[in-house]
Formats: C-alpha cells, sequence, structure tokens
C-alpha cells in the first residue's frame, strides 16, 4: 500500500514538472514580451521627460552642417544603469523600442542595451548595442536582414543620428575585437546566432552618415546627478536570485498539491469551478515562478 501511494505521488510529481518544462517554452518565446512591452512604456515616459528636461535647459535648436559630413555629438555623461539612452530605428525589419544603458540580464529584460564604456549614439567612436533575438519582444529576431545600404536611426536628447549599415557578420561570442574603439564614429549591433542558440554572435555594423544635433556642444553636457529619477523598475522587484526563484518554486508545488487535494474532496458540480479557479491561481503563480528563473539562465542575447 505504501509502495502504491509513494508510486502516486512520483507520478504526479513527473506530470507537473513536465506541464512546468512545456508552459516554459512559451513563457520565454511569448510570454517575456510582456515583461519588455510594460518596461518599454514606462521608457517611453522617461525618455520623453529627458528630452523636454534637456531642452529646457539648453534650447532646442538645430546645428548647421557647413561640411556635408555629419556633425559628432559632444561627449556627454551615460545615463544610469536601466535608464533610456535613446529610441532606435531600423525600418527594414520594423524595429522601433528604446535602448537602455547596460546589457546585464535585468536591463536587457526592458529592451535593447548600450554596452558601458562605448560611446553615445552619435559620438566619435563606436557605440554597441546589444538584444534579444528570441526572447522578451525579440528586437534583433531579423537583424540577420539587414544588409549594406541599410539605414538604423538613433534618437538621443542630443538629436537625431543616422547609420549605414557597412557589413554582417558572424563571430564567436568571446570576440570582442567588434566593440572595441575606432576612429570614426559607427554603431555595432549585437545579438545571438543562429536564432535559439547562443553558439556565435551576430554583428550587424554601420558607420554614421547624417545626424541633427539639437544643442551647442559647450552646453549640451547633462551631469548624470541632473537626470530625473527612472520609474521602470520601481514598482518592481529585483528578480535573477536562486532564493527567490525557489521560494516561486517551492509555492508552484505547494499551490498544485493543495488545488489538488481541493478537487478530489469536492463533490458535484463545484468540482469544475473549483480546479478551473484552482489552476488559474496556480497559473499566476507559475508565471511569477518563470519570472524569477528565465534571469538565472545561461546568457543568451
Amino acid at each position: 500500500m505504501a509502495f502504491s501511494t509513494f508510486r502516486v505521488a512520483v507520478g504526479r510529481v513527473i506530470l507537473v514538472a513536465g506541464v512546468l518544462v512545456l508552459l516554459f517554452i512559451p513563457y520565454l518565446l511569448w510570454g517575456t514580451g510582456l515583461i519588455t512591452a510594460r518596461a518599454q512604456d514606462q521608457l517611453r515616459q522617461q525618455f520623453a521627460a529627458d528630452r523636454i528636461h534637456h531642452h529646457s535647459d539648453v534650447g532646442l535648436r538645430s546645428l548647421p552642417h557647413t561640411s556635408g559630413l555629419p556633425a559628432i555629438a559632444p561627449t556627454v555623461a551615460a545615463p544610469a544603469p536601466g535608464q533610456p539612452v535613446g529610441i532606435i530605428s531600423i525600418p527594414k525589419i520594423a524595429l522601433q523600442m528604446v535602448v537602455v544603458e547596460g546589457t546585464d540580464a535585468e536591463q536587457l529584460r526592458s529592451g535593447p542595451g548600450h554596452y558601458p564604456g562605448t560611446p553615445l549614439p552619435g559620438e566619435q567612436g563606436n557605440v554597441a548595442v546589444a538584444g534579444h533575438r528570441t526572447t522578451y519582444l525579440h528586437p534583433f529576431y531579423d537583424l540577420n536582414e539587414l544588409v549594406p545600404g541599410d539605414d538604423v536611426d538613433i534618437l538621443t536628447v542630443q538629436g537625431l543620428f543616422v547609420y549605414r549599415v557597412t557589413s554582417s557578420q558572424a563571430v564567436a561570442p568571446t570576440d570582442v575585437a567588434v566593440v572595441a574603439p575606432t576612429p570614426t564614429p559607427m554603431l555595432t549591433l549585437t545579438t545571438c546566432n543562429p536564432r535559439y542558440s547562443a553558439s556565435q554572435r551576430l554583428v550587424v555594423q554601420a558607420k554614421l552618415v547624417a545626424d541633427v544635433l539639437t544643442a551647442p556642444a559647450t552646453t549640451s553636457t547633462i551631469p548624470a546627478a541632473g537626470r530625473a529619477p527612472s520609474t521602470v523598475a520601481a514598482d518592481a522587484p529585483v528578480q535573477g536570485s536562486w532564493p527567490w526563484a525557489v521560494g516561486w518554486g517551492l509555492a508552484v508545488a505547494l499551490l498544485a498539491t493543495a488545488v489538488w487535494a481541493l478537487v478530489l474532496r469536492t463533490r458535484g458540480g463545484r468540482r469544475i469551478a473549483v480546479a478551473v479557479v484552482g489552476i488559474l491561481a496556480w497559473l499566476v503563480v507559475v508565471y511569477l515562478f518563470f519570472g524569477a528563473l528565465a534571469p538565472l539562465l545561461p546568457a543568451s542575447f
């Protein structure tokens, strides 16, 4: 009798584990997009506020181009991690998203991330931006479709900068030369390659070909302390720790056991209602569990 009970319990555990695995795949592909979409809405509001703040200080006016070459934006302090850098638009692949500062897992959940230590868009040197390809709204899903001649636009508080693609290549994940400093203003976009794998990095590079600056170099620097505070993660706990993930995992197991027991004890027509409500509640907890678990997986852009 005891062995039979143990066998039934093991069977239920395997069944629940299998269901979790099946649910985790669509969560990564589509469910993570809900997190990014919410963050993008908040980032757009923050970026709009940053532009108003910047332009109210220095005045909004375009600089004339006298040489026919794109002007170089002045060097300014980078935003704090997780704050908006600007809006990247790539017409060829119908992409328009806010770029955030940083490429850690937490920042890339919000959108494409600007590599810390590289210049900001429009400045002299190699501007580097990384983005997910298959999760979190997969901003760089179609990055492979870009070919020389395609344009990439980036709008920041300093102006609008137009980059034109010059090359596309796949490199090893350890190849950091692609984001090394350059003597000319250029842009490097990186993501995982092929799709659903991190065995390589797809690298698209572009050169600055046009821009419209919105402030003179002598007054455009914005100290980091002068920026408006970010609201992107103000109301969300920082996830990505094993205790957090284990806690939600235990909640999933306990709730599954409780719902199962309650359904078995319920008789008549109420059983279906109890099962439906219990499963819906369980799915909510599963979603929170996946949200804590996903950042702990091996890094993959």
